[in-house]
């Protein structure tokens, strides 16, 4: 996952904080770090399973 291109929350700043990144282009999945840790461990999401879960924030049905 080294030359896959992440993006960062545009609610990020450039202090760091607690973030995440995101990986586009993958068919049907989406991976997911910690920015604090580019080389440490990504998880996987379905793409279905990711899209609800940021409906539901984009929501409000959960504090973030």
């Amino acid at each position: 996952m080294n030359d896959v291109a992440w993006r960062r929350s545009s609610y990020s700043n450039q202090e760091g904080g607690n973030c995440v990144e995101v990986a586009a282009g993958f068919p049907d999945v989406v991976p997911v770090r910690d920015s604090k840790a580019p080389h440490g461990p990504a998880l996987y999401f379905d793409g279905a399973s990711w899209t609800a879960f940021i409906g539901e924030l984009k929501a409000g049905h959960h504090r973030i």
